[in-house]
């Protein structure tokens, strides 16, 4: 029987990407060899690397000459204190607004470098909302935002209106909505959660922001050295950038990120549409800033959570329980988890009603 993962990151890989990476794990093509073992400078894995970068342009609709394509090590949280090291000089200021546990470990890194300022926060109601309506300060170097929140289950439906770059941390949501590129200085996303497995994350740099560095920094941790060597100054994490490749690939062959924020809204549609109808139930975010990618919601009697969380692993419903610092529900409905996943989850809440009304 089928089982749909719901876990946050490592998160679900489509199907036809796992089956290509599984091959390729034991040869890489005719090559003999493989893609585990090939090294990094060979022309296949220079052609991995090609495609890969060449994917995230098309997908986005942007353009070599603009942008800078990278794929690092580290995660994202290496990008909390690489953006600040980088851009945010000592004397300057950028501002961050605080949505949750993201942000703050973004926030607490960035005030090493330079003036990084909360200028608005949702803690006051445990992260359940987008903060709205708050001034920025024009003469910021960046606003720093995570657009979409893992753990409390709210994305920016739209961003700010301002002419201040953004610097986005957008882990959990790359290339599951079409976006305005040109708001961006940076976009960052860590692979393990919306694009292929852990190991390597996606920089996505305006070219003319990025190049108003701030400071001189260790040459690894410099973004340059990485664009004048192609993400290959070092060994790459080659295996990771290659299922992240075929999942670009995916996305691709099934329409693109317009057609992925089409099913991704009807995923998200569906469910949230039977927690606000089911009498169990409850969401925690606002509903003007409910996540498509992470959909967190509670029992009414929290003394039923066992029973729903064994009814959602006895249907192969994996991974809903909610993140440890806040309990309850968390379906993370990616890209890649069909429709038909969905669907599940809502017959099981269903069925729960049923046997607990």
């Amino acid at each position: 029987m089928t089982k749909y993962n719901f876990y946050a990151g490592p998160a679900i890989l489509p199907k036809e990407v796992m089956a290509e990476a599984s091959k390729s794990a034991l040869e890489l093509g005719d090559t003999g060899l493989s893609i585990l073992e090939m090294s990094h400078r060979s022309k296949e894995v220079a052609a991995v690397m090609d495609e890969a970068q060449a994917s995230v342009y098309e997908l986005l609709g942007i353009s070599a000459d603009d942008y800078d394509v990278l794929f690092l090590q580290g995660g994202a949280s290496s990008q909390f204190f690489m953006t600040a090291m980088n851009f945010l000089g000592q004397d300057e200021v950028a501002g961050y607004v605080d949505t949750g546990a993201w942000s703050t470990k973004a926030f607490k890194e960035a005030s090493k470098f330079g003036n990084a300022s909360i200028i608005a926060s949702s803690k006051d109601t445990n992260y359940n909302y987008i903060p709205k309506g708050y001034a920025i300060d024009e003469a910021s170097k960046y606003l720093h935002l995570t657009s979409n929140n893992t753990i409390f289950g709210t994305q920016f439906q739209s961003f700010p209106d301002t002419k201040v770059p953004f610097i986005c941390d957008m882990s959990s949501e790359i290339f599951s909505r079409k976006l305005d590129m040109s708001k961006f200085g940076v976009i960052y996303a860590g692979a393990q959660k919306n694009l292929g497995p852990a190991g390597v994350t996606l920089v996505i740099m305006n070219k003319e922001f990025a190049a108003k560095t701030a400071r001189e920094v260790p040459t690894m941790l410099d973004y340059q050295t990485h664009v004048k060597k192609d993400s290959a100054f070092n060994t790459p994490p080659v295996f990771p950038i290659y299922v992240s490749m075929l999942t670009m690939r995916w996305i691709k062959k099934h329409g693109g990120v317009e057609a992925m924020q089409a099913k991704n809204e009807q995923k998200a549609g569906l469910l949230y549409g039977e927690i606000d109808r089911n009498p169990l139930f409850h969401g925690t975010a606002a509903k003007e800033d409910r996540s498509m990618m992470n959909v967190c919601f509670l029992l009414h009697d929290e003394t039923l959570t066992d029973g729903f969380l064994s009814a959602c692993a006895d249907a192969n419903c994996i991974g809903v329980k909610g993140h440890r610092s806040v309990g309850g529900f968390r379906a993370s409905i990616y890209n890649a988890m069909p429709e038909a996943g969905v669907q599940k989850l809502v017959d099981v809440m269903k069925q729960f009603e049923s046997a607990n009304a």
